[in-house]
This record gives structure tokens, C-alpha cells and sequence, in this order.
């Protein structure tokens, strides 16, 4: 009895690895190389314009996570993202008390999600306020009373079926870009 379940585990080991084998990417007899990294950044800012919402998740006093659905601008070439909030609202105050969040954009239509994780700041005016004013936000903030979110990335992930950028075959790990540890330019 033994004997059987011994190869009957081999077999099924055998059988996985081989089938791993099969579905790992290759090319030319070798492992893919990584994506470029430009590459992943500028499909993530195309799935980011094609998304136009995203939900920004954060964390409050308790360590409940919390999400909500956000208007952002698009990207800007630093990857650096803008919102804007009511400044009473519960993003605020969550931020103020741990400013990690994570941004999350889909396309349902091309399979395409990018996460971004940063740390975010809330502006209150400034240069950067009368920059970032979108006018169907006239309902919302009638008198512009507004603060900012600037969210910057310190790891963005994507996975894009469209574009051909998929996650490991085993882990389904997906790509993804790490940033700099840098002074944000707000």
C-alpha cells in the first residue's frame, strides 16, 4: 500500500512540474526577462486615464481598512496622482494618521487593474489647488472649499491581458515598479 502511495505522490509531483514547465514563459529556451520598467509605467498611466475613478483605500484609527471611490487626475509623469476631498471628510483625518494609502484602478473591458501604493499629503492651497480644479466638481465644492490629496507611489503593480503583461504563472504574482524613497514635488 505504501508502494502505491509512493508513486502515486511522484506521479502527481512529476505531473505538476511538468506542467509548470509547460506554462512558464519562454524564449529561446530561457526564462523571460523582466518587463522594462518604462514600459509597465506608461501602460499603468494608460489603464489609469482609461479607468477615470479609481478607489483610494486607507486605513483608520482602529486598522480597518476603508475604500472609496475617488475622481483623480491622471497621472502625472512621476507617477505622483491628485484627488481632492472634502477637507471634514474621514480620508482626511485617516491620512493625517497614517498617511500609507493604495490606489486602485480596473478596466473591466481590457483585464487591466494597476494598484499603486504611496504615501499620501492633504495641500490645502497654494499653486497646486488652482492647478488641480475640475468644473463638474462645482456641485460638490461650490464655494472651492476643497483640500487635495497627493498621492506619491512607492510600488506600483499592473497586470494588463491586453498588453500581454500577465502575473507569474504560479505565484500570479504581477509585474510590478518600486519607486525611490524621495521628497514628493508638491
Amino acid at each position: 500500500m505504501q508502494a502505491v502511495l509512493k508513486r502515486s505522490h511522484l506521479f502527481a509531483r512529476t505531473s505538476l512540474l511538468l506542467c509548470c514547465a509547460v506554462l512558464a514563459p519562454v524564449t529561446g529556451g530561457q526564462v523571460k526577462p523582466p518587463l522594462a520598467r518604462q514600459r509597465l509605467i506608461a501602460t499603468a498611466q494608460e489603464i489609469m486615464k482609461a479607468a477615470r475613478y479609481c478607489a483610494l483605500i486607507t486605513l483608520d484609527s482602529n486598522g480597518r481598512v476603508h475604500a472609496r471611490t475617488m475622481d483623480p487626475f491622471p497621472p502625472e509623469e512621476n507617477m505622483v496622482v491628485w484627488l481632492a476631498t472634502n477637507p471634514k471628510s474621514r480620508k482626511v483625518a485617516e491620512i493625517r494618521r497614517h498617511n500609507h494609502v493604495t490606489l486602485y484602478y480596473f478596466v473591466r473591458d481590457d483585464q487591466a487593474y494597476v494598484t499603486i501604493s504611496g504615501r499620501a499629503r492633504i495641500v490645502r492651497g497654494g499653486a497646486e489647488k488652482a492647478r488641480h480644479w475640475k468644473d463638474e466638481w462645482k456641485d460638490f465644492y461650490p464655494d472651492r472649499n476643497y483640500r487635495l490629496i497627493a498621492v506619491t507611489p512607492e510600488r506600483l503593480e499592473l497586470i494588463s491581458v491586453k498588453q500581454g503583461i500577465i502575473g507569474d504563472s504560479i505565484t500570479w504574482t504581477p509585474p510590478a515598479v518600486k519607486f525611490r524613497n524621495r521628497k514628493a514635488r508638491h
